[in-house]
């Protein structure tokens, strides 16, 4: 078995890191702010797709981005914790599965974050923004991810927080399981998938109780 995790509110929850870096690029050039609750709505989609949807000029975007990622890596550990389970959900799930994550933050301060947790040694691959042309929920960071693997004959599955997740997994031909601990509401999320729980740990249980049934 394969199992592949999303990152921002399946396992960790860096809302506050990530708040704090929109605001600081705002901050600097003198941008009219968002509301928390309008940037929260959008986590999950690449940087450059939540700024031109919280109104930044075509032009100045890029500059947004480097600016928050410059800020973002300062405080990222910082400001990021594990959501409740997620170590618990991670050392199990490496007990049944292959393990990756599939992410849309970038690649780079991901994996830091996940060293920071000591939880980094348990994935064989981790896929970020800059990995791929076409983030989630393009099918191709899971198609990405899963060049690291043998798949041949393999169940695979994909456990998020947001339809992103739940779009790339049916666009890459992959099982999947929605999490409502995070972002996405649970009526967008029934809407792309049939399997539907409260956190990763009961997404890992469902299929270690899957597993020992075949």
């Amino acid at each position: 078995m394969i199992i592949l995790f999303d990152l921002d509110g399946t396992l960790i929850d860096s809302t506050e890191a990530i708040l704090e870096g929109f605001h600081h690029s705002f901050d600097v050039y003198k941008h009219i702010h968002p509301s928390d609750e309008e940037i929260k709505a959008l986590i999950g989609y690449p940087l450059e797709d939540m700024y031109c949807e919280l109104g930044v000029e075509p032009s100045m975007i890029d500059k947004f981005v480097v600016t928050y990622k410059e800020y973002y890596r300062v405080i990222s550990c910082e400001k990021t914790e594990l959501l409740k389970n997620a170590k618990e959900a991670v050392l199990l799930a490496s007990k049944i599965a292959e393990l990756g994550i599939v992410t849309t933050k970038t690649g780079k301060y991901s994996q830091v974050i996940m060293e920071h947790f000591e939880l980094m040694k348990y994935f064989e691959v981790l896929i970020g923004r800059e990995h791929v042309q076409n983030p989630k929920p393009h099918e191709e960071p899971i198609l990405k991810a899963l060049e690291s693997f043998d798949t041949k004959g393999q169940e695979i599955w994909m456990i998020g927080d947001t339809k992103l997740d739940l779009i790339s997994a049916k666009g890459a031909g992959v099982n999947s399981i929605g999490v409502l601990c995070g972002y996405g509401t649970k009526s967008t999320l029934q809407e792309h998938t049939d399997i539907l729980v409260l956190d990763a740990l009961e997404a890992v249980k469902y299929l270690a109780n899957k597993k020992l049934k075949e």
